[in-house]
């Protein structure tokens, strides 16, 4: 297995972990804090790095439903965070309060492009 390969699991998996911590701390928490916000930039780092060289690896990006799901994912990833960061910035405890209902849905939009990612890699690997 080549280095970038192992690189990019590594960061695509923690990326999985960071995110779902961040979202289901959130969701348990009922109230969008900083360490969520942090959770949620982090992650978004470590699955854009994974997907950036997942991608090199495959010899750039392939318009399939991964690839389209990927791209979408990182986009509502992104989205996610920089609204997190509006939220907090505004302070607004009903905004504050009622974030995680967002969280849940970029979470399975984001797990789903996860799934049909290791439903390709994984057959092809063997």
């Amino acid at each position: 297995m080549s280095p970038t390969l192992v690189a990019a699991m590594v960061s695509i998996l923690s990326a999985a972990v960071v995110y779902s911590i961040a979202v289901f701390d959130e969701f348990r928490s009922r109230d969008l804090k900083c360490r969520h916000l942090a959770l949620f930039w982090i992650g978004l780092v470590f699955d854009t790095l994974g997907t950036t060289l997942m991608s090199m690896l495959a010899g750039g990006f392939e318009l399939n439903v991964h690839g389209v799901l990927g791209v979408l994912a990182i986009v509502i990833m992104l989205a996610h965070a920089m609204w997190a960061t509006v939220v907090l910035l505004l302070g607004r405890a009903r905004l504050l309060h009622n974030f995680h209902h967002f969280s849940l849905t970029a979470w399975v939009l984001w797990m789903v492009s996860l799934i049909t990612g290791f439903a390709i890699a994984i057959p092809a690997m063997m």
